[in-house]
């Protein structure tokens, strides 16, 4: 059993607590994103991460027990950041539909202007298994934040959001990283994606 393997979800979640520890984290999460940018999924190796972010191996694993664990940690993180982004504005848009297009459209934009770096995190949402449930959840619960968002066109508060809102808001999610997955892998094109999309959410919100 390695180092990693050997520590509870409780203790990795302490590993983010102090200034220096989110510092540290931060490091990983930046050289990370670097490697992939570069070379995609295969650049990604935790030795060379570690080496990148001045961090030792075992304490890499201390924060990341895998590769998979870091890469989906990372798509949360862009997720993170383009939640952010979206509460300081409005959400343009006549009607719920509208708005959610606009907010993945300009997503999926993003993301595809950085290939290799959407490709190394979308094959680790692919390939994550049980292990990696509490990131996984992490990422879902972005998206589904994004979704509702754009839903409302303005961040919602608790009371405003329904249940079907966020049923809604996962299943768009959901469709989006597939139709993402199958821009990765070369099954569709760019146009393709969008208008896929653009389907998807005219019958889930019509």
């Amino acid at each position: 059993m390695t180092i990693a393997n050997s520590l509870t979800t409780d203790e990795r979640a302490d590993s983010a607590g102090s200034a220096a520890q989110r510092d540290r984290r931060k490091r990983i999460l930046d050289a990370t994103y670097e490697l992939a940018k570069e070379g995609g999924f295969d650049a990604v190796q935790m030795r060379a991460v570690a080496e990148q972010a001045d961090v030792a191996l075992g304490t890499l694993y201390r924060y990341f027990p895998s590769k998979i664990h870091l890469l989906v940690s990372a798509l949360d993180r862009e997720f993170e950041d383009a939640k952010e982004r979206l509460s300081n504005r409005e959400i343009p848009g006549e009607n719920a539909g509208e708005r959610v297009l606009y907010v993945l459209k300009r997503l999926t934009r993003g993301m595809q202007g950085d290939p290799k770096l959407t490709e190394a995190l979308t094959r680790a949402f692919m390939f994550a298994d049980a292990s990696v449930a509490n990131e996984i959840h992490a990422v879902g619960m972005s998206m589904t934040s994004i979704v509702t968002h754009a839903m409302h066109g303005t961040v919602p508060d608790s009371e405003t959001i329904t249940e079907e809102d966020v049923v809604l808001a996962r299943v768009i999610g959901d469709v989006w990283l597939s139709a993402l997955m199958a821009w990765v892998t070369g099954r569709s094109t760019a146009p393709e994606t969008a208008a896929h999309m653009e389907t998807a959410v005219r019958l889930i919100l019509r």
